[in-house]
């Protein structure tokens, strides 16, 4: 018992702000964007340097209470005089662009030790917190009562390096940016770039690496930092000759990786020295191939040798190769445990997906929390493994981990320029406008003839800005003093794809509503919500009611019978209702919201609320053949939390005319045994079937997964008793699992969804 309670106090500190060194294993000196240098030696000597963390609960990752590591030891600040100056400077510090707020009172909770700064007076231009005013360090009169956090936009500083990325070198030499000169004129126009000489940022230029030395191990290091998981020899005759009749400036003489860093820095590297006559005497520029994934191939017969991972795969993340881990495990997904996860782990994630080394480890939920198991805690992989599953890890159980606790990566994926084809324009923010997109050298409109949400995410994802809030189909409300002509119609895209130019579309343009006014426009965003439905719930809930029709004409005004009830002689007799609660889940990173505007919510007397959407969800039955034999009309929903997770305060309630949504994190329950909450089999004649509901099912509020929306189940009806069995979400299962799903006794080519 003590034991258990010892290691939930150890991943509660750990998920709640607790340090760790970097898991690399070479010694670097850390990195200048987190830690900056004293401004005396009386404040703290050279060798140390100061260190920032968020720490305190509930918090999201870009918030918290404010400590810094100073003379061996954590300490807090004290909020006298704070302000938000003192925020921006300690923002930055942590790799956020700028701070939205900050917060007294010890907020996110009391923290321990020293309170190592009081009465902080900052510009608001500091490099570190170390250089604003102060009582001096460890000169305070104030209690862990008054400890001060801040609240930072959820924005990373471009480049910025964090302490869980890479301790990178603090001087003039420094490597941030490494890239792929090509040499072969047909290479240069083609993208990505796999091979070429690796030259690194040096001063407003480029410099070269001497290849003396030079191994496989840093071909490899280079490759994943560039996107790419594999690496391969390079013919070094064939450059010798192009090289030799090129003015090489050698910045590094040599390079010694193991093969396992995330980054060129992390290796151990000599410099060349400013005045030597030659730096790389009987050596050349070193040179690289690398192998891209699968999915970043020009020959598709290769594309076909190199298949993908199936048993991980990334979920929730707004760009390609970002997301929280998932792993299958007896044909089921389940999510992975934070504890000690580290870029070491996280780099064989992005690679067995055909990603390169990862760029972030990510803790803390922060690609949104997964549903049913967790699998995996504390992985501890050397880097070199070619499956996660080949890495020791410790099994779950169900006091070591928490979904709030699901690991993700970042990954690095290779740069494929998809972004200069396209741009927002005419939008009051880069997030906002009307689409334009170059097709040849002539850049145009698209026809908003058919936009839907998923060609809406493809733009967002090509330029990099998140996911798509809104698929916008009439842009007249946008400045069009410049509009340009239509040159694309008929998207039709799946949703996945790199660009808009890989989703389907016509050949020549065709557009009826061709006025610059019906353009295409999206409206995009960082963060978006994800819902799905509690499918163990519906299987432990469900049974049979048969209902007096004189108890059903609340429910028959808002059409929640099949069309039969309309023929039947009411008040006498009754209906079959199959009825089960509905539990869904926000699991996303941004609340979900109803699209139409309170001012057009539809009053509905009988249940005595305002109903939010008009189509929310679809209840069905399926037979053998796919048809439906029977259907829920739930027309409309209040939407509402009714609960949440721990530290999660509602937002949104029905009543009063109140706000409608489901807050991240909580979820809107609806109980088997109010109205509407049912599907009429009154007609339904024995035998199996298949249950399906679905969640949101025009995609008229955008999620960031659209794959976990349906629940099914199997079905099985013998007149008088029904029987619920393997109810799972729609992407829960293995494909193989999935087909044998679909073809249990009674089942012969249901295609669902």
């Amino acid at each position: 018992m003590e034991q258990s309670r010892r290691r939930q106090q150890f991943s509660v500190t750990l998920l709640f702000g607790l340090w760790l060194p970097c898991c690399l294993t070479q010694t670097t000196t850390p990195n200048p964007a987190t830690v900056t240098p004293k401004p005396s030696p009386s404040s703290q000597s050279q060798t140390e340097r100061l260190k920032v963390r968020l720490a305190g609960y509930p918090r999201k990752h870009n918030e918290g209470r404010i400590e810094l590591f100073y003379k061996g030891e954590w300490g807090t600040i004290c909020d006298d005089d704070f302000s938000i100056s003192n925020a921006n400077v300690l923002c930055r510090q942590l790799g956020f662009v700028s701070a939205t707020g900050w917060t007294h009172s010890a907020k996110y909770g009391k923290g321990q030790g020293k309170i190592w700064l009081d009465n902080v007076l900052c510009n608001g231009g500091e490099k570190s917190i170390e250089f604003c005013k102060s009582r001096g360090w460890g000169n305070s009169d104030c209690t862990h009562d008054e400890d001060a956090g801040v609240v930072c936009k959820d924005e990373r500083i471009p480049g910025f390096v964090d302490s869980n990325i890479i301790d990178a070198q603090v001087d003039e030499s420094k490597i941030e940016e490494v890239r792929l000169r090509p040499v072969v004129a047909m290479a240069k126009k083609k993208l990505p770039i796999t091979e070429g000489v690796v030259e690194v940022k040096y001063k407003d230029g480029w410099a070269q690496i001497c290849d003396l030395g030079w191994t496989i191990k840093n071909t490899r290091v280079v490759c994943g930092m560039l996107g790419f998981p594999h690496e391969r020899k390079v013919n070094k005759n064939f450059y010798k000759l192009y090289l030799e009749r090129q003015k090489n400036y050698f910045h590094v003489h040599s390079v010694a990786c193991t093969g396992m860093e995330v980054h060129l820095a992390a290796c151990p590297l000599e410099f060349s020295k400013p005045n030597a006559t030659s730096s790389c005497e009987g050596g050349m520029a070193a040179v690289v191939s690398c192998m891209p994934g699968p999915q970043f191939m020009q020959n598709s017969g290769l594309k076909k040798k190199l298949k993908n991972s199936s048993n991980v795969r990334l979920k929730g993340g707004a760009r390609l190769g970002e997301g929280r881990v998932e792993v299958l495990k007896d044909n089921e997904w389940g999510t992975m445990c934070d504890d000690r996860w580290n870029l070491l782990s996280a780099s064989v994630v992005c690679r067995e997906l055909g990603y390169g080394s990862a760029k972030e480890a990510l803790t803390g939920a922060r690609m949104g929390q997964g549903m049913g198991p967790i699998y995996m805690n504390e992985v501890k992989c050397l880097g070199h493994e070619k499956s996660i599953w080949n890495c020791p890890f410790k099994n779950i159980t169900s006091e070591d981990c928490q979904h709030t606790e699901d690991a993700a990566v970042r990954c690095n994926v290779p740069y494929m320029g998809l972004e200069n084809s396209i741009r927002i324009v005419g939008g009051r923010s880069n997030y906002e406008g009307r689409v334009e997109v170059q097709v040849g050298s002539k850049w145009g409109t698209v026809c908003s003839t058919g936009w839907t949400t998923k060609e809406a995410m493809v733009v967002c994802r090509q330029l990099g800005l998140g996911y798509s809030m809104h698929a916008v189909t009439e842009t007249w409300y946008w400045d069009s003093s410049n509009v340009t002509e239509m040159v694309m119609s008929g998207v039709k895209c799946t949703g996945n794809e790199m660009a808009l130019s890989h989703c389907q579309h016509h050949k020549t343009v065709s557009c009826q509503r061709a006025a610059a006014k019906f353009a295409a426009g999206v409206i995009c965003s960082e963060t978006a919500s994800d819902l799905v439905l509690n499918a163990p719930l519906v299987q432990q809930t469900v049974y049979i009611e048969d209902r007096p029709l004189h108890m059903l004409y609340c429910a028959a005004e808002e059409d929640c019978l099949s069309k039969s009830a309309a023929k039947a002689n009411w008040p006498y007799g009754h209906r079959r209702l199959l009825r089960f609660s509905s539990q869904i889940h926000n699991i996303g990173r941004a609340d979900f919201k109803p699209k139409a505007g309170r001012h057009s919510w539809v009053w509905h007397a009988c249940h005595g609320h305002y109903h939010s959407m008009d189509v929310f969800t679809h209840y069905d039955l399926l037979n053998a053949n796919g048809t439906k034999v029977a259907e829920g009309h739930k027309a409309s929903f209040c939407l509402e939390d009714t609960d949440c997770q721990e530290g999660v305060s509602k937002r949104y309630e029905c009543a009063n005319f109140g706000d409608q949504g489901i807050t991240v994190g909580c979820w809107d329950l609806y109980r088997h045994d109010i109205d509407c909450q049912w599907l009429d089999i009154t007609d339904v004649k024995p035998g199996n079937y298949i249950m399906q509901v679905v969640i949101n099912p025009n995609h008229e509020v955008a999620e960031s997964d659209f794959t976990n929306n349906a629940m099914k189940c199997n079905c099985k009806y013998d007149g008088h008793r029904i029987w619920l069995h393997n109810c799972h979400i729609g992407d829960a299962f293995s494909e193989e699992a999935e087909r044998r799903f679909e073809k249990y006794p009674g089942q012969l080519n249901n295609q669902v969804y």
